[in-house]
């Protein structure tokens, strides 16, 4: 095994999938010459060539499209799209096309392909660079929708969304692309993309999330340790599909949840995680469930970004507010 981070770990998935599988195309805006903006796929142009490997015009209409356009004809695309705040003008390809496609042509034809972004704040980048958006793509049939949190489950999660038959918007939390390493094995490896990951284990309250939030979220479990109490911390991992299966019986067993989102507070994914407890373990519910979220407001730009950004302080009152309720 290598101790990779999920920079690296993307890249690994690349050249395991790309060398298994000659379908296995990249586009995007300096995918190949320079390897990204994070350089994700670095090397990869040296090692495949630019029939593989193919840096496009700055058009994220026309990355997406055309890659719609290589999966129908047979071969497996995966676009880059440098910031997950730049894939809007591309919503009427994702929207109306590539989500639909399956039922459109009632299974005839389906779109095998990913549409991967770095998303998410944290790292002081300027306007359209930061937003968690990711409810867009989960209230969208058609579409599966990806968060890994660890370099292990990067590479197996991009794995098993490239050989997946059905249209991957695969977003990476870039806040903590090199935050840090972890043991990745060399070959391929597949994590199934419906299935939570239960990140530590606990007994007094459920905390849900995913993505560079499990970082604070997993600090406010160290904390609340050493005050007896017992936080168990699911990583979601799949957003669409989601793992309701994990989540209620983690919420059975502990009787307490709180829920935690970097997107803005309305209608955000963590509501709709709320209904599911509410419709399936309301009678297990031993307080009202708690949500740490961003604001509803337009993603501030660096000074402020701290104070907009879910905190292992935050989640902590969240934590301790459901656990005194009586």
């Amino acid at each position: 095994m290598a101790e990779l981070n999920i920079v690296e770990a993307v890249n690994s998935a690349f050249f395991s999938e790309m060398k298994r599988d000659e379908d296995v195309i990249l586009v995007g805006e300096d995918v190949g010459k320079d390897g990204g903006v994070f350089r994700a796929t670095q090397g990869l142009l040296k090692k495949f060539g630019p029939k593989r490997v193919i840096d496009t015009p700055l058009s994220e209409s026309g990355i997406v499209g055309t890659a719609f356009g290589m999966a129908l004809y047979g071969l497996k695309p995966v676009a880059e799209i440098q910031f997950s705040g730049f894939i809007y003008p591309a919503f009427d390809q994702i929207i109306s096309h590539i989500a639909r496609i399956r039922n459109r042509s009632r299974g005839r034809f389906h779109a095998q392909m990913v549409i991967r972004a770095p998303y998410s704040g944290g790292i002081h980048a300027p306007e359209h660079h930061s937003e968690s958006m990711e409810a867009i793509y989960v209230h969208t049939p058609g579409v599966k929708v990806i968060i890994p949190s660890t370099p292990y489950d990067a590479k197996g999660l991009l794995i098993s969304a490239i050989r997946d038959p059905d249209p991957v918007i695969f977003l990476e939390p870039k806040k903590i692309y090199r935050a840090f390493k972890q043991e990745v094995p060399e070959n391929a490896y597949e994590i199934p993309l419906e299935k939570a990951r239960v990140a530590r284990e606990g007994d007094d309250v459920t905390v849900v999330s995913w993505g560079s939030m499990m970082v604070p979220c997993l600090e406010a479990a160290q904390q609340l340790e050493g005050k007896g109490k017992s936080v168990e911390v699911i990583d979601l991992r799949s957003l669409s599909p989601l793992d309701e299966e994990t989540l209620v019986g983690s919420v059975e067993k502990t009787g307490r949840l709180v829920v935690v989102q970097e997107a803005p507070r309305t209608l955000g994914l963590a509501s709709e995680i709320i209904a599911i407890v509410n419709d399936h373990a309301m009678l297990s519910l031993e307080a009202p469930v708690e949500r740490v979220t961003g604001f509803d407001v337009v993603f501030p730009l660096y000074r402020l970004e701290g104070f907009y950004l879910p905190n292992a302080r935050r989640i902590v009152t969240a934590i301790e507010k459901v656990l005194s309720y009586r």
